[in-house]
């Protein structure tokens, strides 16, 4: 009898030890492999690396992370609660800051903080993992745009069934691979099949051509007033009245020639194909220098981006004086004696720049705003916005871009020294948006008398449906969205964000959903895109049958072999510069898959099949009438450059397998 009672006693106490709840705290498994939207995951510190701190409270344990951010845990039943308390970290005082923590358990939402806002006090956290497989902790933008969203999870722990660890994983492909084909020798002219420019307006074009060098080029039938330099193929000139002239440019090397068709169109629209170049923002934030800008330029040619098109060189804030002033080379007058505006110790001799630009047969690009400051607090343009546009002629500029910045602070009636990145007045209509129109029209009206192109960015982040208005302040492109980050959420949303702008878009008019986030970006802090590579595939597919303006935003001095692929596809590119001028728009959704069609000037049609889900998709499309598309037809892979199917739409299907964050970018062609 005392041996049956032993026997059940050690029964029972090796079932309690094999049942044992088990606290495994969160900051003990591995946050590398978190996805944000800025900076490095904080293992118990903050995200700029400080004590964790909401509203006053610190903790010693937790998780430090910026909006938009995912962290992924496989659980497979192996835990049965999760609690911690959520806020923002108060190292982020003196800003705006909003976010909202999210769990999902098998991609189901099991708990939200709401809204939270800087100085809330932390939030209770206390889930039940019962039969979760997946867990998934989120911190969305708090719907003000991803500005400071600094968010901690403290005493985060999980209670498990005596398990040591748990899995922390990112579903998504990290393995860079390179689709694009390598130009051939023979010559192959990228250049768009259009081109618009005012009469008497200065005239620079450079032939866009791949394939060995030395080159030669001509160009016949070219109108009066323009010629071309053999040797480098760039035309210059001016056109002195309007129409339309047909030329025919050739490129010839010890490989063979090639000849293709370019309309010149002399009006009043120009930037008829969107914009391709560089932009110094995503890169070097505030640290940009006239010399890191030349440098760029010498890259453009250097890498042969240049031969696939790209072209404009800008320089974004950070040109000017600076009001705070803490770098040296910020410090000194705004302006001259005549409202002038004075370039900074970086930028010299801003007209010097334009002409170093020019002789590459590149443009160059300015930033400003229509508020007293810049976003960075540099000065702005407010009450001198004439002096600019006559200096920015001056100079040689050919593209602004007009950034809204601190002008929410005009309209409310605040003082000088309000920024407000976010607008503090997000017009919509009436009174509201007649306020909002001013600044744009005003500077718009001062750019188009120019004796100059200078092509009109609005960076307005999309406030009062810009796309209906923007054609009637002389711009050519305007921002739809805030500000993108090389995150997958940024991309993401932005690219839902595109479609209900549509309809505006035309030749000399294109919507803008920010600069690309491929290669070295970091705003001032350098690092390889977030963006995994299949992510970067569709980030510039969609871009491209978007006919989105093209700004490469990365440190061109340390392109890899990827990010080259990924910019110097001409199929891609000449998608994306089509003269028609259509911008693609999403036809169909199959669960998670979004496919977008683009109509293109030869009949042809562009078709991006987006996988915005976790899982591959693998299906046989069959479709094809609601994208437009009928008879028999050549399919034709845009980043691989070969055919890859023929089909008779009415009873055959085209198969697909998408990786997860992945496109397949197709051309559509009628075939006989």
């Amino acid at each position: 009898m005392f041996r049956f009672k032993f026997f059940v006693i050690s029964f029972l106490i090796a079932g309690c030890c094999l049942n044992a709840q088990t606290t495994l705290w969160l900051d003990q498994l591995d946050l590398s492999v978190a996805t944000q939207g800025n900076g490095k995951p904080g293992i118990n510190t903050s995200v700029d690396g400080k004590k964790l701190t909401i509203a006053g409270k610190t903790f010693d344990r937790g998780f430090g992370t910026h909006a938009e951010s995912s962290l992924l845990i496989r659980l497979d039943g192996k835990a049965t609660k999760f609690s911690a308390w959520v806020g923002i970290d108060d190292e982020m005082k003196g800003h705006e800051p909003a976010v909202e923590f999210e769990i999902y358990g098998n991609n189901k939402k099991l708990w939200s903080s709401g809204i939270m806002h800087l100085s809330d006090k932390a939030k209770p956290v206390s889930v039940s993992l019962k039969g979760i497989k997946q867990l998934e902790l989120v911190v969305a933008d708090g719907r003000n745009g991803p500005y400071y969203d600094h968010a901690d999870w403290v005493d985060a722990r999980f209670e498990t069934t005596g398990v040591s660890t748990l899995e922390t994983f990112n579903p998504i492909a990290s393995e860079p691979y390179i689709l694009t084909p390598k130009p051939a020798a023979v010559p192959k002219i990228n250049s768009a099949g259009v081109y618009g420019v005012r009469p008497g307006s200065p005239f620079l074009f450079r032939v866009a051509a791949t394939g060995e060098r030395p080159m030669t080029f001509l160009a016949k039938n070219l109108p009066k007033g323009l010629t071309i330099d053999s040797q480098t193929g760039i035309i210059t000139g001016k056109i002195d009245t309007k129409g339309t002239y047909e030329v025919l440019l050739s490129a010839k090397n010890a490989k063979g020639s090639v000849s293709k068709k370019l309309r010149i169109e002399s009006g009043d629209k120009i930037a008829l194909t969107p914009t391709m170049g560089w932009n110094s923002w995503n890169c070097f934030g505030h640290e940009v220098s006239a010399d890191k800008v030349k440098r760029a330029a010498d890259a453009l040619v250097k890498t042969g981006l240049v031969n696939h098109g790209w072209n404009y060189i800008n320089v974004d804030d950070s040109w000017q004086y600076n009001r705070d002033g803490k770098d040296p080379s910020f410090k000194g007058q705004f302006r001259d004696e005549d409202g002038y505006i004075l370039t900074n110790s970086k930028f010299l001799d801003m007209k010097n720049l334009g002409d170093y630009i020019h002789a590459n047969g590149l443009k160059m690009g300015i930033y400003s705003s229509p508020g007293p400051w810049t976003c960075g607090g540099c000065a702005g343009s407010y009450g001198y916005e004439k002096q600019d546009a006559e200096s920015y002629a001056r100079w040689g500029v050919d593209y602004l871009k007009y950034d809204w910045c601190s002008y929410g602070g005009v309209i409310d009636g605040l003082p000088n020294n309000d920024l407000g990145k976010v607008p503090s007045l997000a017009f919509n209509g009436g009174g509201d948006l007649d306020k909002g129109v001013k600044p744009f029209k005003l500077m718009g009206d001062l750019l188009y008398g120019q004796p100059r192109d200078i092509v009109y960015n609005l960076c307005q982040y999309g406030m009062g449906d810009v796309w209906k208005w923007g054609d009637e302040t002389h711009a050519q492109s305007w921002r739809t969205t805030n500000d993108i980050t090389d995150t997958w959420a940024s991309v993401k949303s932005i690219a839902f964000a595109q479609d209900k702008a549509a309809p505006y878009a035309k030749p000399g008019n294109r919507n803008d959903p920010d600069m690309l986030v491929v290669g070295v970006v970091g705003w001032g802090n350098p690092h390889q895109s977030k963006l995994k590579p299949d992510e970067q595939y569709l980030h510039i597919s969609l871009w491209s049958i978007f006919s989105a303006p093209l700004l490469i935003g990365c440190d061109l001095e340390k392109l890899d072999d990827f990010t080259l692929s990924l910019l110097t596809n001409d199929e891609v590119i000449a998608v994306n510069q089509d003269a028609l001028g259509k911008q693609g728009v999403c036809l169909d959704t199959v669960g998670e898959l979004k496919i977008y069609a683009k109509d293109l000037e030869d009949g042809g049609k562009a078709v991006a099949f987006a996988n915005f889900g976790r899982e591959k998709v693998k299906i046989s499309y069959k479709d094809f009438k609601t994208l437009g598309i009928s008879g028999n037809q050549k399919v034709r892979d845009l980043w691989r450059q070969k055919d890859v199917a023929k089909i008779n739409t009415s009873n055959q299907t085209l198969s697909l397998e998408i990786p997860a964050h992945g496109v397949a970018y197709y051309k559509f062609i009628l075939s006989k």
